[in-house]
């Protein structure tokens, strides 16, 4: 492997505010170098798009992975070239502040727990159940609300210890929009965001934080992003989906929602993946996206991740599908390629 290659497990424990920095070691001595920061979804594929934007381009990327909240506004306030963020500005933001925004890859949230002696694979949960048990209002994992979705499976007589992000998260952002669509009594007491006051749970910075609590106490449930859970060897449960179908985490059932996405109609770009209508999708999923600043356009950085965004549009799939994201539809990808070419 070349030394400039990025494993995204590699990625995945580099710290807040230490630099992912592609393309040194790749023979471009010239290059123009651009930096982003934000999102730590984001950041494993925009680590791969920057090795290969650095091979083909004489573009090298360095990207902050310090989360979606800080990526926002260091690009508000025109610290980086681009920011990356799971929570998608509006329309009304963008204008304010003179940006772009486009989703580059779809991902899923899944739930992670630390049940011994349970076969997990057969664990169904639902939307209902996840917002009672981060509420405090489901104590014990043998509750006959579980069991209810659980006929067959033995359940244990131990305490639920629910795992919740501590940082402000564009994850935390997902995993509580999707409590709200599906609980009235979550939207009403907690609402969605980035941050917000969790009524229970242990809190703990990261990806990594959050597996680590889950597996070093028993009985626990985290969320987490599916590429982590599944190359951390996370035990996740299934889902109870919109359909009513018990979904299973994985390509089959993240490409079934994207087909039901609801794109907006305005300059947001954004798109509405959660607890999506159709047969066999997995419930919680969403974008990530990139903000780009529109008074920036005509210098050497702003072409350059214009140039870099558009490479990656047409090249980035098979690095996309590598990692465990869901690439954007055809037409997507087209649409985003004529807004980095207009604005």
């Amino acid at each position: 492997m070349p030394p400039c290659v990025a494993d995204r497990y590699r990625l995945r424990g580099i710290g807040l505010g230490m630099a992912v920095v592609l393309g040194l070691a790749c023979g471009h001595a010239h290059a123009t170098e651009i930096t982003g920061a934000g999102s730590s979804f984001g950041a494993p594929i925009y680590g791969a798009w920057g090795e290969g934007a650095a091979h083909a381009t004489d573009i090298r990327l360095n990207y902050q992975t310090i989360g979606s909240g800080a990526g926002q506004n260091q690009v508000k306030a025109r610290t980086v070239d681009f920011g990356a963020s799971d929570a998608p500005m509006t329309a009304a933001q963008l204008a304010q502040f003179h940006l772009i925004q486009f989703p580059t890859v779809m991902g899923a949230i899944v739930p992670v727990v630390n049940l011994p002696g349970v076969d997990t694979s057969r664990l169904c949960l639902t939307g209902e159940l996840l917002a009672r048990l981060y509420a405090g209002d489901i104590t014990m994992w043998n509750d006959p609300r579980i069991a209810a979705e659980n006929p067959g499976l033995s359940l244990p007589a131990i305490p639920v210890a629910p795992v919740r992000r501590a940082d402000g998260s564009g994850t935390t952002f997902v995993f509580t929009s999707y409590l709200g669509r599906v609980s009235p009594q979550w939207a009403r007491a907690q609402g969605s965001g980035t941050s917000i006051e969790w009524p229970v749970g242990e809190g703990a910075r990261g990806n990594d934080g959050i597996a680590a609590a889950v597996r070093n106490t028993e009985g626990s449930i985290g969320y987490l992003e599916y590429a982590y859970a599944a190359g951390n060897h996370m035990a996740i449960a299934g889902m109870r989906n919109h359909h009513g179908d018990l979904v299973t985490a994985g390509p089959d059932s993240f490409a079934q929602a994207v087909t039901t996405a609801h794109w907006a109609g305005d300059d947001s770009h954004s798109a509405d993946v959660l607890d999506g209508e159709g047969p066999g999708a997995w419930p919680i999923m969403a974008a990530t996206y990139v903000l780009v600043p529109t008074d920036r356009a005509d210098t050497p950085q702003g072409r350059a991740v214009r140039a870099f965004f558009d490479w990656s549009m047409q090249h980035g799939n098979d690095a996309a599908l590598a990692l465990r994201y869901v690439p954007l539809p055809d037409d997507i990808r087209v649409t985003i390629r004529d807004l980095l070419k207009t604005h």
